[in-house]
């Protein structure tokens, strides 16, 4: 996302009634608390959410990225990370417990669901008990709706990549950095995947851009996908209960 409040083409490609577009322009305006969209179909065009509360839960680790060097750098990287693969795991195994998709796009919601709920393990394994612990999700219906599931996961995608874009080239370790690139080609194919099922070219241009953390959370303020933060302190993640 470039200054101003522009979108980068692949989110305008799914921004087909300017949601995105809004947000972004208000967080560019500087507004500390973006308006939430109302329309079920602004709703579904959003894939990334969070009230305030979990805007503060991807912060301070996205904070603990940027004001630490050295290993707690990349601890606070890895973190940011992992608030945003709790946030995909839970959307798509949400989705397969209500059984409300079917055909291709159930099979996508199956098999990358395992592949984010891989990721998740993956990062807490690492992190130990450095890591921060899952927040509490409400999808406000968009997961018993094909059609803005479809469109969610399009933004959805789409962020995560870019956001893990971003980030990458901050980690100084070598190790966590290969794990990073492994795991953000998975996300960028996953994006590709379901761009081709919404009816979305996969691959609109010659180069992706990153989206820089402060981008990610405006965006996410608009949905208020996470309904509660966990308590940082606490060292037991709360069951799913989105």
């Amino acid at each position: 996302m470039v200054d101003g409040g522009a979108l980068p083409p692949a989110l305008a490609a799914v921004d087909r009634d300017g949601a995105l577009a809004e947000a972004a322009a208000n967080a560019a305006a500087g507004g500390s608390e973006l308006r939430r969209a109302s329309r079920p179909t602004r709703r579904g065009l959003i894939g990334l959410g969070a009230g305030a509360a979990g805007l503060g839960f991807a912060g301070r680790a996205r904070a603990a990225a940027g004001s630490t060097t050295g290993s707690q750098q990349d601890i606070g990287i890895l973190n940011y990370a992992l608030s945003l693969e709790y946030l995909q795991a839970s959307f798509y195994s949400e989705a397969e417990r209500l059984h409300s998709l079917h055909g291709a796009l159930a099979d996508q919601a199956r098999i990358v669901g395992g592949h984010e709920r891989a990721h998740v393990s993956a990062f807490q394994k690492v992190l130990g008990s450095q890591a921060i612990k899952r927040p509490t999700f409400n999808f406000q219906g968009v997961t018993e709706d094909p059609d803005g599931f479809r469109r969610t996961a399009v933004a959805f995608e789409d962020l995560a990549v870019e956001a893990y874009k971003y980030q990458a080239p901050r980690l100084q370790s070598q190790a966590f950095l290969a794990a990073a690139i492994a795991i953000h080609s998975v996300e960028a194919r996953h994006a590709a995947w379901i761009r081709r099922l919404a009816g979305v070219l996969p691959a609109a241009t010659a180069f992706d851009q990153p989206l820089p953390p402060r981008r990610v959370e405006a965006l996410v303020a608009s949905t208020h996908f996470v309904v509660a933060a966990p308590d940082m302190a606490s060292h037991q993640a709360p069951k799913f209960t989105g």
